[in-house]
């Protein structure tokens, strides 16, 4: 027998580290189970029918001659009652027999059928989770719109699946081209100072007659350049760790942390802080408030007189901590107030002609708060200026 060799379906193949000889295909599975739910079945059909029939009494037994009809020739008729009897147990057992066999192999044929019509129908039920699979194969990072988009009706589970997965596809396309804008905007804001450090460098070395002041003025501006990209490296830093999520939660006190961090730089500060008891990371607060004190006061009224800023920390009415920032300024539009947390985004010309800020201030707020469970929202004044409110889960405070 070693050198005979079996062929067995692809389907049933033994999956080694699995159960032994269980199929890897789900549509042999499916057509495993339909049948021996059939076979299941038709087998406790055929003994309730067997059983009703063996149970049934099969007739009046036989005790005397009344109500036969006479033999021929006017003989007498000869009856002996139990072996009567006897005659028609034997054919009723005969008959329960046939009945017990030919059922049998009635369920037989039927369990072979029952494997070809559940596997049939397996695939029919499968067909359209192939047809996903092989749309979802050809999809990849450089053909993310793509959908599988299987049509309905019907409204059936496959179809939900479906529907969740072209959902996932379009969220990670939208995180994919802001990873790629991302990534561009990046380069473009580290190669700016690269490239003036290069410029500066290359103007005072064409100049041979270079005096030392002249040297010492390209030195500082070289070293401010430089200033300039490692404030956008560490930006970039604390949006990374931000996004990342919070390693530690500790208390602390809205209300202390922006005493002291008050805006500063010639405007008008109004200030009414309040207790706002917070559980969250201390560092990454503390970046927040700067962030937000350093807006107000860097996208103000160029008139110191007429130029502020109004700070409020305390519990708003749903019982959340809150930090709400308030300043003077140009008129932003209302539409554009949503695209301020987004990186490298600077409204006005004016602004992109000053490179006034990194660019990253209100993005990285908007990670703070959400790696703190928060929400932060923007709101234009129609006479000028900026409304930030950030709502932060609260904390006990501790005794």
């Amino acid at each position: 027998m070693s050198g005979w060799r079996v062929a067995v379906p692809r389907g049933l193949r033994a999956v080694r580290s699995g159960v032994p000889w269980w199929p890897r295909s789900i549509r042999w599975r499916l057509t495993l189970l339909y049948s021996a739910l059939f076979v299941v079945a038709g087998a406790m059909l055929l003994a309730f029918t067997y059983f009703l029939a063996a149970g049934s009494k099969g007739g009046r037994a036989v005790t005397s001659a009344e109500g036969l009809e006479p033999a021929p020739a006017g003989g007498a008729v000869t009856l002996d009652p139990p072996a009567v009897n006897a005659v028609v147990e034997a054919v009723r057992s005969d008959q329960l027999h046939e009945l017990l066999v030919k059922g049998c192999v009635a369920l037989a044929v039927m369990a072979l059928t029952s494997v070809a019509l559940g596997r049939l129908m397996a695939g029919r039920v499968l067909k359209p989770l192939r047809t996903m699979t092989s749309a979802a194969r050809r999809i990849s990072a450089d053909n993310l719109h793509e959908r599988l988009a299987v049509p309905g009706p019907p409204e059936d589970e496959l179809k939900a699946m479906a529907d969740t997965i072209d959902a996932v596809l379009a969220r990670l396309e939208g995180a994919f081209e802001a990873q790629k804008a991302f990534v561009a905007n990046a380069s473009h804001e580290l190669r700016t100072p690269l490239t003036l450090q290069q410029t500066i460098v290359d103007v005072t070395l064409a100049d041979p007659d270079a005096s030392a002041e002249t040297l010492r003025g390209a030195l500082l501006r070289v070293r401010a350049a430089g200033e300039e990209q490692e404030g956008l490296i560490d930006a970039l830093l604390t949006l990374a760790r931000s996004q990342r999520g919070l390693e530690r939660r500790e208390f602390v006190d809205l209300a202390a942390l922006v005493r002291e961090r008050l805006p500063t730089g010639g405007v008008r500060v109004e200030a009414r802080l309040e207790t706002a008891p917070v559980l969250g990371d201390p560092q990454l607060i503390e970046r927040l408030v700067v962030n937000l004190a350093d807006n107000a006061v860097r996208h103000n009224l160029t008139e110191p007189e007429g130029s502020w800023v109004s700070v409020w920390t305390g519990v708003d009415s749903e019982g959340r901590p809150g930090l709400r920032i308030e300043n003077s300024g140009p008129v932003i539009p209302a539409d554009q107030a949503a695209g301020l947390f987004q990186p490298f985004r600077r409204l006005g010309p004016e602004r992109v002609r000053k490179r006034d800020g990194l660019g990253l201030g209100m993005s990285i707020v908007a990670a703070v708060v959400a790696a703190h469970g928060g929400r932060v929202r923007a709101i234009t004044r129609p006479e000028g200026g900026l409304v930030v409110e950030v709502a932060l889960p609260g904390a006990a405070v501790p005794a």
